[in-house]
């Protein structure tokens, strides 16, 4: 059976978007997959922020910015204000997951928001994802206004916070945990160390 690597994400953190391709970078070859999930930085009523503010335009043009272009990832900061709630993004992935898709939902998510700057809080906008990677887009929409998934995401955010987890992206495996973009070196010594543990499992 492949191991998973669980990565913890919010659709409006940039740095969420930023840890894909280390993460696809560090699996391959393996038998070891990513598997996202999800965690609502700001659920609903907890006043999102805003792209003019101060905070987000330091953060972008002082971490930001530079570490995607270290990484030759392309990004911005999307003009959308407030930024959206991610709830319905999320209940959309609930409806990817279910059918194996939950992957591919995510990238492609990601980057609606952050490279074509579309507003992932709106339910046309996702079905035009859903619909993008193959899904019934009438019936993933008639899923998101029905609220059919609403549970399943709300159960998925009580297991996030069980697990403890305040910041994203929070990487899980074996027992083993990383907080923020992992480095190339950081995630292949979680792998290594995990499979060492593995094979020595009373050292």
């Amino acid at each position: 059976m492949p191991s998973t690597i669980e990565v913890f994400s919010d659709f409006v953190c940039p740095f969420c978007y930023l840890a894909e391709q280390p993460l696809a970078d560090a699996v391959e070859g393996t038998e070891v997959r990513v598997c996202w999930q999800p965690f609502e930085l700001r659920p609903e009523p907890t006043p999102t922020l805003r792209p003019e503010g101060d905070y987000l335009q330091s953060t972008w043009q002082q971490v930001v910015y530079p570490m995607a272009e270290r990484m030759g990832v392309p990004i911005v900061l999307p003009r959308i204000s407030p930024q959206p709630y991610s709830r319905l993004a999320f209940e959309g992935f609930a409806y990817a997951a279910e059918r194996g898709l939950g992957r591919r939902y995510t990238e492609q998510v990601f980057r609606a928001f952050f490279v074509r700057q579309l507003d992932i809080g709106r339910p046309e906008v996702l079905t035009g994802v859903a619909e993008q990677i193959d899904l019934d887009p009438e019936d993933f929409r008639a899923a998101l206004d029905s609220g059919r998934y609403t549970a399943a995401h709300q159960r998925a955010m009580h297991r996030a916070h069980e697990l403890g987890i305040t910041v994203v992206p929070t990487i899980l495996f074996k027992g083993r945990r990383l907080e923020g973009v992992p480095s190339a070196q950081a995630l292949h010594q979680l792998l290594n160390d995990t499979a060492t543990l593995s094979a020595n499992p009373t050292s």
